[in-house]
């Protein structure tokens, strides 16, 4: 409540005129103090769910209780000579209510979002996002309880929309709800079954877009690479593409999207350099034009050796495998530096169905001890990546 008439996590005084009290109370003109949840939680546990949507004000307040472990009350109509004040009431405004729990609180926001005060008192736990498999199988269990047959591709292709659990099921109620209102003349309504159409309906209806739009393939592809990028907590693949044609001598040029951002052009300078030192290649020789596949702009360096690699291959029509994604800083010396977001990578190299996966030797502490359907091998030069992501012709 911004007016802070009721406040029900930290507590409020109910004052007997605007807002009524106990009929003791209001015959004596004495406001009455409410404890909040974080004083029923006194020698226990709070939960607070989307804490990241809290108001800040509020927030201040939730640390300030934390800090003390004591929630204080004050009123105007409070008067501590009034001997018509009971103890209970005098105690609370006396000493305050005891608030000594343990926070637990959750949020989907990114951890940056958030208050660096709270951050600061709490223990952080991150919690993997669903994979497309386990999307498929809240999908699969959620048709048995609806005593709904899915057609084979239904689960799988549902898991390409979202990857979120709750939304999963419900694009697949609203496609019951479409098969049951168009086949209950002319079926039994418990023998309900799903198929692509009626999917396919609700995703339009809905204009819902497919999370993965690019999957890996062990076909190989000259001048096109995957990098990795994340967005909040979740990893995602870059599409990369570079082709090259041969130019005048030394007039060649080198083009890249504008909107990709400062540092991803720095790491395109970078990458020009190392594919000079590794090929022996003078790229002004070369028109050369690098794409960023859905454009948009990239933070930071991480796509460097994915840019440098997409280069040398068109440079040398060397076909790359497409079933493997890398990511990491080029240096101009051709060595592969660390970057962040390792395990948010390795996640969405995965929902691509990427099955190999070039990370930093310096981010070899990053990696996730238990890994499931993809392979994680590190890499210290760009030389070493060549060796191996290069298909031979």
């Amino acid at each position: 409540d911004p007016r802070e008439v009721t406040n029900p996590l930290l507590g409020s005084v109910h004052d007997p005129i605007y807002q009524g009290a106990r009929r003791d109370l209001a015959d004596g003109a004495i406001p009455e103090p409410k404890p909040g949840l974080v004083t029923e939680a006194h020698g226990g546990i709070l939960f607070i769910d989307e804490i990241g949507d809290m108001d800040p004000v509020l927030m201040n307040k939730l640390l300030k209780v934390l800090e003390d472990k004591r929630v204080k009350f004050d009123s105007a109509y409070y008067d501590p000579d009034d001997p018509g004040v009971p103890k209970y009431i005098k105690k609370l405004f006396e000493e305050g209510a005891p608030a000594d729990f343990i926070l637990v609180a959750a949020t989907t926001r990114d951890p940056s979002e958030l208050s660096p005060a709270l951050r600061s008192r709490c223990a952080e736990v991150y919690f993997e996002p669903l994979t497309s498999k386990s999307i498929a199988q809240i999908v699969t269990d959620a048709a048995q309880r609806l005593d709904a047959e899915l057609d084979p591709e239904i689960s799988s292709l549902i898991s390409d929309y979202s990857i979120e659990g709750r939304k999963a099921v419900g694009i697949l109620a609203d496609a019951f709800g479409l098969a049951l209102y168009q086949r209950h003349k002319t079926i039994d309504v418990t023998q309900i079954q799903i198929n692509k159409n009626d999917l396919m309906e609700v995703i339009r209806a809905s204009r819902l877009s497919p999370y993965v739009t690019v999957k890996g393939s062990s076909q190989g592809e000259i001048g096109k690479i995957f990098g990795l990028g994340v967005s909040g907590f979740i990893g995602s693949i870059i599409e990369i593409e570079a082709v090259s044609f041969p130019a005048e001598k030394g007039k060649g040029k080198l083009r890249f999207n504008d909107t990709a951002g400062s540092m991803t052009k720095d790491s395109v300078f970078n990458a020009a350099s190392v594919v000079r030192l590794l090929t022996g290649l003078d790229i002004s020789d070369y028109d050369i034009h690098v794409n960023v596949v859905g454009g948009g702009k990239i933070d930071g360096p991480s796509a460097g050796v994915a840019i440098t690699l997409a280069i040398i291959s068109c440079l040398l029509q060397r076909p790359i495998r497409q079933d493997i994604a890398v990511t990491g800083e080029v240096s101009i010396q051709g060595k592969v530096k660390e970057v962040g977001g390792i395990f948010e990578k390795i996640y969405g190299a995965k929902q691509a169905g990427v099955s190999l996966v070039y990370v930093p030797k310096e981010n070899e502490w990053s990696i996730p001890a238990v890994l499931d359907s993809i392979t994680v091998k590190t890499a210290t030069t760009v030389q070493e990546l060549m060796e191996q992501i290069f298909l031979l012709q």
